[in-house]
């Protein structure tokens, strides 16, 4: 007995001289293989199909997990059945089979298989598209701890950071130009972090990174990388202590008590003096107080001491501080005194004990 041949969708009986018609079956076809869809975005996956029968088809997507999850079910563009909660309201199928998947979210990527069959067809047709979904990529930027750094030190490392962004892939520029493979130049498993080791004055320019995932592409502001020549570190160093040195001699040579202070402060002595001659005059009795306060005690004026009095407060002055009103008087009378009568008594002490001696012999 012959085995029956196919060919080209007819089958030849061998042995009997009968063709018989050819099969028939879905035909799927689809633009593209792969979509990349953005996180809250909408994707469309599209497919055509062809058939003989005008019947309307059945379409059925899933999507494949270790366990096939079925994403919708429908005759034509009507639905069977219900939907599960993570995919109601935001599915939508078109007459061709294509299938509109609105808000997407992260979950949603895989690989998604559409089946359509029709009654009268013998074959069901199958297609495959694959979905990724992306959360776009912020603009990122260079981070250095130090953007300056000198000759022949051990290392310094550039991180380039960006807030958000997923599947991000790095590159780094320098000059705007890629980096060329550097024995001195590591870069972490995922190149994020680029570090530089025994530096040179070569390594001063500027650096940037990019970064990149299925959706967006990002680009960092240039970082400027300043390396110092130890000579040059030194230099600028001991400049800098020299000028803050001749800075400070400067102020301090040219420093001046202010006129004003010191004249103010006299001005508080005098006043000082005065409160003081006023408090003094207080202790004398009624009707042997001056008419008119001087620095040269009345009972001295009396006596006719005025100039020898006046010149001994110039010679106390002189020698240092000014005692006390009370003590300059006596000091001038007891210089006044000198070479008179030894009975003669101080007129001060007289007017101060009188009034005291007065009220002890009332009192006897």
């Amino acid at each position: 007995m012959l085995n029956n041949l196919k060919l080209e969708g007819w089958e030849v009986v061998f042995g009997s001289c009968q063709l018989r018609e050819p099969l028939t079956g879905v035909n799927i076809t689809s633009p593209v293989r792969l979509i990349h869809g953005t996180v809250g975005k909408a994707a469309l996956l599209s497919v055509q199909y062809s058939s003989t029968s005008s019947d309307k088809p059945v379409v059925k997507w899933q999507l494949k997990r270790d366990k096939p999850v079925t994403v919708v079910q429908s005759i034509g563009t009507e639905v069977i059945g219900t939907l599960r909660p993570d995919y109601r309201d935001r599915i939508r199928l078109f007459e061709n089979g294509s299938l509109l998947l609105s808000d997407l979210q992260l979950a949603d990527e895989g690989t998604y298989e559409v089946e359509i069959s029709i009654t009268d067809d013998t074959f069901t047709g199958e297609k495959t598209i694959n979905l990724t979904v992306d959360v776009p990529i912020s603009r990122p930027q260079v981070l250095v701890a130090s953007t300056t750094v000198l000759e022949l030190s051990e290392a310094f490392t550039l991180n380039c950071s960006h807030e958000n962004g997923t599947k991000p892939s790095y590159t780094w520029l320098k000059d705007g130009k890629p980096l060329l493979n550097d024995s001195r130049m590591l870069l972490s498993p995922d190149q994020k972090v680029l570090t530089i080791t025994r530096v040179l004055m070569e390594d001063d320019d500027l650096y940037s990174c990019v970064v990149e995932n299925p959706i967006s592409q990002g680009r960092s502001p240039p970082v400027k990388i300043t390396v110092y020549r130890r000579s040059s570190l030194y230099i600028i160093l001991s400049t800098g202590g020299i000028f803050l040195l001749v800075t400070l001699v400067t102020v301090c040579a040219c420093w001046k008590p202010s006129k004003k202070s010191g004249k103010k402060r006299k001005l508080e002595k005098q006043n000082s003096m005065e409160y003081m001659d006023q408090s003094d005059d207080r202790l004398k009795p009624e009707g042997e107080l001056p008419a008119a306060h001087s620095p040269i005690p009345s009972s001295l004026r009396a006596v006719g001491c005025w100039e020898k009095a006046d010149l001994g407060d110039k010679e106390a002055s002189s020698a240092g501080p000014l005692p006390p009103p009370t003590a300059r008087r006596l000091q001038s009378w007891e210089r006044s005194t000198r070479g008179r009568t030894p009975g003669m008594t101080n007129p001060l002490v007289e007017v101060v004990a009188g009034p005291r001696l007065a009220t002890g012999k009332q009192r006897a």
